[in-house]
């Protein structure tokens, strides 16, 4: 029995692996297609599965949750994020709140749905899924103008915990047929939430800082250990917990930490996993037979969603803050529905509230048409509105794009007058902790050994220790475009901060370690190391 469950799991997650890199030609996110395995493998699919366990699968799905959304803070890049938060967080507060209301209003007026119901399915689809919205960007290599990328990352990563509030505020006036103190909830929440996030991200980053406190991997398992603390305990305090673990993550993934390259891929890694459990169950527990029934209702709320509400709040809170109205087209159209909404409405469902409709297939749906048609065509509508940065890359909106970075690996060139040419390696006086590992000589790559003899013109390729920056060391980008006070310039001539040195230029293929001669011409790429 057990090795038949184990077979099973084995199977579908291969599947899932295998349809994840065939979603990437064809543009789609994988994410459809593990829920498609989920269906085949359910009730009224091939391998017939019975579950129907909406409670189980609450549990399942909310724990998932958690850990994607402590990733998603973890992941955001503050340093990029920081000039767009403002935009950001107005749109995963006040514009889910507001995508809530106008929801609310034309499914009561033009849906005939009652009040309440409309609240309730407003506030289960207010939020955007982070996970749709990247997993399209990122296989399509596509990074936005106006910084719509980062603005999209943390609207995307933090609105979950507001849609949250209003779908339990939704389920708590349903069960008791009485409104309550709505105001004093919504206080509760966030505080005890924002309070509750920065204080297990302060004693996480304490605890991780102290040397030989945690041996190598146990600082992952302490983490994973935090996160769940953190959110059992803000959720007992009656918090946010979803608010919670994303600041948590939010903090902790902008912290200089042992091990974070580490940190990261294991997250990474972790929440790939728990996207395809959490989308596999969503699957599993749906029934395809009884779909037909809310299709008609569920393209009526996906046509309310496109082109009413999404549009509305986006252009309400967008132009007023100067952005432009492609960028606001934009931002309407990445409003994709996914894990969460479904999450919500199984949370909903296993509350035991009685509906006109069914809920969990109609939520299903919706996000099935929005990952599919809608999510399928942002990259058209991106070069349709002239919103593509083609010189960019998406990855540098992403924690781990910083620490992926290795610099382990230097080339020295051994030009004339050197005084390691005609020495062997091994009697040359290399840095401490350094090894050359390989000669690139007329074109050939030859093997380093001890013995090797060094020539002029040769390519030394050295191993040397990495270093990582302090917290307040960092290495940024200065595009000089026309008209650029820098440009042709030497650097020489150009007053740079005490604290700051130009390390590398990169004009076009060709990447420069500068000197002070070096002159800096239009289109040039500065990479600026700034210290403390």
């Amino acid at each position: 029995m057990i090795s038949n469950i184990v077979l099973g799991v084995s199977l579908v997650i291969l599947l899932c692996v295998v349809s994840e890199k065939f979603s990437y030609k064809i543009g789609v996110p994988a994410l459809i297609f593990f829920m498609f395995i989920g269906m085949l493998a359910g009730s009224d699919g091939p391998m017939h599965i019975q579950y129907s366990n909406f409670s189980s699968a609450e549990m399942i799905c909310s724990i998932g949750l958690i850990f994607i959304m402590f990733d998603g803070g973890f992941n955001t890049n503050w340093k990029h994020a920081r000039p767009y938060v403002v935009k950001a967080v107005s749109l995963s507060t006040l514009g889910v709140l507001l995508t809530a209301v106008i929801t609310t209003v034309c499914c009561h007026y033009l849906l005939k749905l009652s009040l309440e119901e409309s609240f309730l399915l407003a506030a289960v689809l207010a939020s955007t899924d982070a996970a749709s919205v990247f997993s399209i960007l990122k296989s399509n290599n596509l990074d936005l103008k106006e910084g719509t990328s980062s603005i999209l990352e943390v609207e995307s990563g933090s609105n979950d915990p507001m849609a949250y509030l209003l779908t339990i505020t939704a389920i708590g006036i349903m069960a008791s047929g009485k409104v309550g103190n709505i105001f004093l909830t919504i206080v509760i929440q966030l505080g005890v939430g924002l309070i509750m996030g920065f204080a297990f991200a302060f004693a996480s980053k304490y605890v991780l800082s102290i040397k030989n406190v945690l041996t190598d991997g146990l600082d992952v398992i302490f983490i994973v250990a935090a996160v769940l603390l953190c959110y059992a305990l803000s959720d007992k305090l009656g918090g946010n917990a979803y608010l919670s673990v994303y600041l948590m993550g939010l903090y902790l993934g902008n912290s200089r930490m042992n091990s974070k390259r580490a940190i990261i891929a294991f997250f990474n890694e972790m929440t790939s996993l728990l996207q395809i459990l959490i989308f596999f169950v969503i699957g599993l527990l749906s029934s395809p037979a009884s779909m037909p029934a809310t299709m008609g209702l569920s393209f009526a709320v996906v046509a309310i969603l496109t082109f009413i509400s999404r549009p509305l709040m986006t252009l309400i809170l967008l132009l007023v803050q100067k952005c432009s109205l492609k960028q606001c087209l934009l931002i309407s159209w990445a409003g994709l529905r996914g894990a969460s909404s479904i999450v919500f409405a199984i949370v909903a469902v296993s509350s035991g509230i009685k509906l006109s409709f069914d809920l969990f297939h109609v939520v299903f749906l919706v996000s099935l048409f929005s990952i599919s048609i809608q999510g399928a065509l942002l990259p058209t509508v991106s070069k349709k509105l002239d919103m593509i940065e083609k010189e960019a890359n998406i990855d540098k909106t992403f924690n781990d794009y910083e620490e992926s970075i290795d610099f382990q690996f230097a080339k020295v060139h051994i030009s004339e007058g050197n005084p390691w040419i005609g020495h062997r390696i091994k009697d040359v006086d290399l840095p401490f902790g350094s090894q050359v590992v390989m000669i690139k000589r007329d074109k050939r790559s030859i093997a380093a050994r001890g013995k090797s003899v060094i020539e002029q013109g040769d390519d030394l390729i050295m191993n040397i220790p990495p270093y990582y920056p302090a917290e307040k060391e960092t290495v940024s980008e200065v595009r000089i475009g026309k008209g650029h006070k820098w440009a042709n310039r030497t650097l020489e001539d150009i007053q740079i901060p005490n604290n700051q040195l130009v390390i590398m230029i990169i004009r076009g293929e060709e990447k420069i370690i500068p000197n002070g001669d070096t002159t800096v011409l239009e289109n040039d790429v500065l990479l600026i190391f700034k210290g403390e």
